[in-house]
């Protein structure tokens, strides 16, 4: 099959060194827009099934030859792209992947449901980490158990060593990092959505290898599941994790109303985000050994006993290939999420979130033989 990645960033290379690897997979094309970006892909990452092309996903026209015959496209650019990627997908007979988007695109995709399931073809939302892999590990716990009342996810990207001030470094780009820092979150109560504060809600955890942490609410694309579990579900909530003090540093900073939209002054159209993006980048950009920790907890019933069931991941930067933990926690889902739909192991067509479409037992296979394996342990509740 051929399977085409678009965008060679951080998360495209990931996600193109994977498909590489793949015996199923006889051929994966890159396209990039900046020719800086393409230029240090091809310095980096070569083999006999790649091909490389300076092609912006915003332009149709030069897209659509480079794509012809492919089996699956997966997104890892701009999430404001996605909803005309999907189409273009559909119409062109493939399969499409993306990492997550917003509402307003993921109702964009929603629209295509028909003309999917007329063409046999699927249009697989937010298939990275979160939304993604923590997704599918909720919904992999509530089928597991005989009754589910909560699930709690807590995931995030952390620097190897804590670095002061901030005690952290971008894993993306500094928007994205904004984005989630602003965004009210979705949580589930009495079973009903309601919004949450961003970078409230702070809370200790206790990591292994790592000590506390802290865990707070943050844009982590799970607003989908959240929606979807709506009703079914009592209590679900989602936190990102990060080394201590880092969200009362960064409220400081967002106080201060430096992630405003606003322009400094006439004179310039510079807006005050702007500027701490530009600052966040030169202070928190650059290479750094990271790790990821992944932990989903979800409470119920299961053989008569109440419990809960607990997953956890950790994974770190990979010295054998250069690929951070957060490239290959979010770039091997996708591409898995990819090989299955293009050999056709996901019957049928139509629009769905990764945890609502893939095969759960193949994807963990796949991601455990790239050494992403989860450790799952049940434990019942104590006596009340």
């Amino acid at each position: 099959m051929k399977i085409a990645v678009l965008g060679a960033g951080a998360i495209g290379s990931a996600v193109a060194y994977d498909l590489c690897r793949r015996d199923e997979v006889t051929r994966v094309q890159v396209c990039e827009a900046r020719p800086g970006m393409l230029r240090a892909f091809r310095q980096t990452w070569t083999h006999p099934k790649l091909r490389t092309y300076l092609a912006d996903a915003r332009d149709a026209q030069t897209l659509t030859p480079i794509l012809s015959g492919s089996t699956c496209i997966v997104s890892c650019v701009a999430p404001e792209l996605n909803g005309s990627l999907a189409r273009m997908a559909i119409e062109m007979g493939a399969h499409f992947v993306d990492l997550g988007s917003p509402d307003t695109i993921r109702e964009e995709e929603e629209s295509l449901a028909a003309l999917a399931e007329r063409r046999q073809r699927w249009v697989v939302t937010g298939s990275g980490l979160a939304p993604g892999l923590a997704g599918i590990l909720v919904l992999r716990g509530i089928k597991t158990l005989d009754e589910a009342h909560a699930a709690h996810v807590r995931v995030g990207d952390v620097p190897t060593d804590s670095l002061e001030p901030f005690n952290y470094r971008l894993a993306h780009a500094a928007e994205k990092l904004i984005e989630d820092y602003t965004h009210p979150v979705p949580v589930l109560r009495n079973g009903a959505v309601e919004m949450r504060d961003p970078m409230t809600g702070i809370e200790t955890v206790d990591v292994e290898g790592f000590g506390e942490m802290e865990a707070f609410y943050a844009g982590n694309g799970l607003g989908a599941i959240a929606r979807a579990l709506e009703g079914r579900l009592d209590r679900l909530d989602a936190k990102t994790l990060r080394y201590p003090g880092h969200a009362s540093q960064m409220r400081f900073l967002l106080d201060l109303g430096l992630a405003d939209t606003t322009s400094i002054d006439v004179r310039t159209h510079l807006t005050y985000r702007d500027i701490l993006i530009r600052r966040m980048r030169k202070r928190l950009g650059g290479a750094y050994r990271d790790a990821v920790v992944v932990r989903v907890e979800v409470e119920g019933r299961k053989e008569g006993d109440e419990g809960r069931l607990v997953y956890e991941l950790v994974d770190h930067f990979d010295e054998a290939t250069g690929l951070s933990a957060m490239q290959r926690c979010t770039g091997f889902p996708a591409a898995a999420a990819a090989v299955l739909l293009g050999d056709r192991r996901v019957p049928g067509g139509g629009v769905g979130s990764a945890e609502e479409v893939l095969p759960f037992g193949p994807f963990f296979e796949m991601l455990d033989a790239n050494g992403l394996t989860i450790q799952e342990r049940w434990e019942v509740a104590e006596p009340a």
